[in-house]
């Protein structure tokens, strides 16, 4: 199939880097565009594959789709923006201006590039954190109304609503609400609720759990791959300016299911529960997938229990080499430290002259942070 060229924003992370290793054992051409906020060796197999082309840019560069495209290739077919700032507590780091460049000025500018490339399909990550709350506590549908309870869902939302004007477009625009991710990945994420769970009870043989019967839900980043490839390889007319949850009735969990499915596995571990409320991003719903299955045919092949059991495997047998401190403070301090655009040379300085303090708030605090402040998903997915 290596007529079809896709060119994923953020292809070096989470969803990214196995995106690009299934579509290129497909036979696709693929074109990663990532900054390496995270670093790159989650492509590093790849580079010498004669199907894939890198190239380090910002998203946020008025050129960066139109000048990743390698000369001597056919122009992408698609594109598949996974490029973000990722997650309510992301977005509180940088703060409103830099998430709001980043998640929606960055999708208009990628969509216009692709547009004006001729790009067919415009694929966008975005999240089922924009529902918020369920008002009546029935499963939320693509038609339900939006709550977003978060910044980050907030920025979500405004770029789909941009990508949704759009649908008349030659670039027929695609929006995946992604349930929350769990499994291993070339650049695996510790700070999701079932990978972050294993690795505490791994660790510490302990966890905090708060908000125990809050339910969220879950799919495996497999499953999320598989998604993206058959709304790649529909037919356009099918998904022009559709919207599709992406995940599976059988993945809505309470955080005591998920608990349970640990202790499953790593019966010594101690549990303790608090009942506290924190702000931030408080979703407490369950998801309806079956505009997924009816149109496109999906359904999941993985659960969270094949997830606890690959993270607890890769973890044992040291797949994974890994210090709790080390892994728990890394996400939303890189966004501080780091040249985001927004960000200036005093900002940083300072940030840095608390960064030994930082390491240890963030790895005391860490313990379900995810169902406390509404860590999604995926800079970069």
């Amino acid at each position: 199939m290596t007529d079809h060229h896709v060119l994923i924003t953020g292809g070096a992370g989470y969803i990214g880097s196995i995106l690009t290793s299934e579509l290129l054992r497909a036979n696709y051409r693929v074109t990663v565009l990532d900054s390496l906020l995270f670093g790159g060796e989650s492509i590093v197999p790849f580079l010498n594959h004669p199907n894939f082309h890198f190239v380090k840019a910002d998203v946020t560069e008025p050129r960066a789709v139109r000048d990743a495209v390698k000369r001597d290739w056919q122009k992408p077919t698609s594109v598949v923006h996974l490029a973000a700032i990722v997650g309510f507590p992301a977005c509180q780091a940088v703060g409103k201006q830099v998430s709001w460049k980043y998640n929606v000025e960055a999708t208009k500018n990628a969509f216009g590039q692709s547009a004006d490339l001729g790009v067919e399909r415009f694929v966008f990550a975005s999240t089922y954190s924009n529902y918020g709350m369920s008002e009546d506590g029935q499963p939320v549908t693509e038609e339900t109304p939006l709550n977003p309870q978060s910044l980050y869902a907030e920025t979500k939302i405004a770029a789909e609503d941009f990508l949704l004007s759009q649908k008349d477009s030659t670039c027929s625009p695609l929006l995946f609400r992604f349930a929350t991710l769990y499994g291993i990945s070339p650049r695996t994420r510790f700070d999701l609720i079932v990978n972050q769970f294993v690795l505490e009870a791994f660790t510490k043989r302990s966890l905090i759990i708060y908000q125990r019967g809050y339910s969220r839900s879950f799919v495996h980043i497999r499953d999320v791959v598989r998604g993206v490839m058959m709304g790649l390889e529909a037919e356009k007319e099918k998904v022009r300016g559709q919207v599709f949850n992406l995940g599976t009735d059988h993945g809505n969990y309470t955080k005591s299911d998920i608990v349970n499915l640990v202790l499953k596995r790593m019966p010594e571990t101690v549990v303790e529960y608090k009942n506290l409320t924190f702000g931030g991003d408080m979703r407490d719903i369950t998801v309806s997938f079956e505009k997924i299955k009816r149109v496109l045919g999906f359904e999941t092949t993985l659960d969270v229990d094949d997830g606890v059991r690959e993270v607890l495997f890769a973890l044992k047998t040291g797949l994974i080499k890994t210090r709790p401190t080390i892994v728990m403070e890394t996400r939303n301090l890189l966004f501080n430290t780091e040249n985001l655009t927004g960000s200036n040379k005093k900002h940083k300085t300072q940030v840095i002259k608390e960064k030994s303090h930082d390491r240890k708030f963030l790895a005391e605090q860490t313990c379900d942070r995810d169902w406390r402040s509404g860590f999604s998903g995926l800079v970069r997915h």
